[in-house]
């Protein structure tokens, strides 16, 4: 099969990804081969294509928002079929019997693993996933509209657990893009008031469009404090300025599996009044569950822009320059 690889990982302009050929995959015994149709476009793949996050596979293929089909199984694997419209997303395995899985904390798991990460992903023809991780998908929603549901959707939704908003609360989201936009649609339909903040002029747009109350430049304040905000963008440097924002009590939960380096705090102006912050780490299974449920409940949607499978490096460059807005998938003409 063809295959997307990361041989070098630095700069996209320098190294960035190759497109080759890989054997298809085998399944193990309790995975699924599973045919790509689609694979959502993350910012992750753009820090393991650069080296942002060391690679934990040599040469391996990027992506785990990828929706797909059964075309094989290993033979322990059930709750599948062949032809079976599935779901892999960034979460691939865990060892199921540490303290954190047996407390429902799976992702926080030492022995986890991730799709596109520790093992190929869905930049490719076919990817593997073990059954118990693979996710039923709704009916009635095409393959490019799913894709960037299962990380940027499921992220996002736990990014807005943690970041502790009350009903009807105030919600600020820095940065807008395929998780943000999708964060912000749960959020509007349980009754918060969203301000976005965000580089971008068409993804300012968009969030007025979705219905946020306002969207602003990256570091400006928002009209309003803040119960709670969620910092999307991996930007240190946003941090303090999020921070101010908050109004006393509240919390800023942090996305984002890489970052830059953030500044000093000072107390008295970014911590002061019980404010607090909160990182998030990956997902657990229920997460996505419970996200798909409510994305289907309430018609969150992805705005996205799809690209050949073949031209997943301009995917990535164009994400990186922040060319559109909302998600970009690709479609797999392999």
């Amino acid at each position: 099969m063809r295959a997307w690889s990361v041989v070098t990982p630095g700069p996209l302009a320098e190294h960035g990804l190759h497109l080759v050929e890989k054997p298809v995959p085998v399944p193990g015994e309790d995975e699924l081969l599973v045919q790509v149709r689609a694979c959502g476009v993350c910012r992750t793949d753009l820090h393991v294509s650069e080296g942002d996050l060391p690679v934990h596979r040599a040469g391996v293929t990027p992506g785990h928002e990828v929706v797909g089909v059964v075309a094989g199984a290993g033979a322990e694997a059930t709750g599948f079929a062949t032809g079976d419209r599935v779901g892999v997303a960034w979460l691939r395995r865990t060892d199921g019997t540490c303290g954190y899985c047996s407390r429902g904390a799976e992702n926080l798991c030492p022995s986890s693993r991730y799709t596109g990460w520790d093992a190929d992903g869905g930049y490719a023809e076919y990817t593997t996933v073990p059954a118990a991780f693979a996710h039923r998908l709704p009916d009635g929603v095409d393959d490019a509209a799913l894709a960037p549901l299962l990380c940027a959707g499921i992220i996002g939704y736990r990014a807005l657990r943690r970041a502790a908003l009350p009903p009807g609360g105030r919600l600020g989201l820095y940065g807008f893009g395929g998780s943000a936009h999708l964060c912000a649609q749960l959020a509007l339909a349980e009754g918060a008031t969203v301000h976005v903040m965000t580089r971008g002029a068409a993804a300012r747009q968009l969030a007025l469009d979705l219905g946020a109350a306002s969207a602003q430049d990256a570091y400006a304040m928002p009209p309003e404090p803040l119960d709670s905000a969620i910092l999307f963008a991996p930007v240190g440097d946003l941090v303090p300025v999020a921070l101010r924002s908050l109004d006393r009590g509240g919390t800023l939960s942090i996305a984002g599996i890489h970052l830059s380096d953030t500044p000093p705090l000072r107390y008295e102006t970014d911590l002061f009044y019980e404010k607090q912050i909160r990182s998030v780490t990956s997902n657990t299974r229920e997460d996505a569950r419970e996200f798909l449920t409510l994305a289907a409940r309430h018609g969150v949607h992805a705005t996205t822009h799809t690209y050949p499978l073949t031209r997943a490096d301009e995917a990535l460059r164009d994400l990186k320059a922040g060319r559109f807005d909302g998600a970009a998938v690709l479609v797999n003409d392999l």
